[in-house]
């Protein structure tokens, strides 16, 4: 099973030609996969792999938190896509079906980007234990694991906790040109308009800033100062991480 070591095909040893090229042949009745043996091995540590794919992303993810399904769905996953990859007799078609099942949730659900890297991760786990290849699947999840950890554990690309956004709602009768400044240079150490949007079939404006909060602040006291002078409407103020982008300074 291992003639060509721990990175050869796992079916490299059958008494025909390996599972790649009888795969890519479409000669799926004389394939290395229909072995018990390899078959079994390939889907067994599909399944151990995307278990230890869905703990990397429970350690990940403990502060945000995550779905029980979606934890599930990483464990299935590499099963049924290396599944896909034995059993249909050409590659295309495999990773089509199987890149179908596994996006089309996200048509409809929005989804975090780093979630979805995960159901990638997965894929491409499934992916190389279906075609033969366990050790460049393992090697490859420690490489991605540790990246995953090493990322989550740096906070790498993540925001500081005064970098925050602010969104204030005026009439659209205010000239806000400068009128919250004496306000943002009291609580803030920096402040920038980023953008203008109206509201409300134009009757309101929305003035987005990107603010970075002084750590000693009341900031309860920071939005009555704003509510007072934009005519009590609403005023969000909302860290980096749970707005659209983080803002470069």
């Amino acid at each position: 099973m291992f003639n060509n070591g721990f990175f050869g095909n796992v079916f490299s040893g059958s008494s025909t030609s390996s599972a790649v090229d009888q795969v890519l042949n479409s000669s799926l009745s004389k394939s290395g996969a229909t072995e018990p043996g390899p078959f079994f091995f390939c889907v067994v540590t599909a399944i151990v792999l995307g278990f230890l794919i869905s703990v990397i992303y429970m350690i990940t993810h403990k502060k945000e938190g995550y779905s029980q399904s979606y934890v599930i769905t990483m464990i299935m996953l590499p099963a049924i896509v290396s599944l896909i990859l034995l059993l249909i007799n050409t590659t295309a078609g495999a990773l089509s079906l199987a890149g179908a099942f596994t996006l089309v949730r996200f048509r409809s659900v929005a989804g975090d980007p780093k979630d979805i890297s995960y159901i990638f991760f997965s894929m491409a786990t499934g992916v190389a234990c279906g075609m033969g290849y366990v050790g460049f699947a393992i090697v490859f999840f420690i490489i991605m694991g540790i990246i995953m950890c090493a990322l989550n554990y740096t906070n790498f690309g993540g925001c500081k906790v005064n970098h925050m956004t602010l969104k204030v709602t005026i009439p659209e009768n205010l000239d806000y040109s400068g009128v919250f400044d004496p306000v943002l240079n009291k609580y803030t150490n920096y402040y920038k308009l980023r953008r203008v949007k109206t509201s409300n079939f134009g009757t309101l404006f929305e003035l987005i800033y990107s603010v970075d909060v002084k750590n000693d602040i009341n900031q309860k006291l920071f939005i009555d100062e704003l509510r007072a002078l934009n005519g009590n409407l609403t005023v969000n103020l909302v860290l980096f991480k749970y707005d659209d982008k983080i803002y470069e300074n």
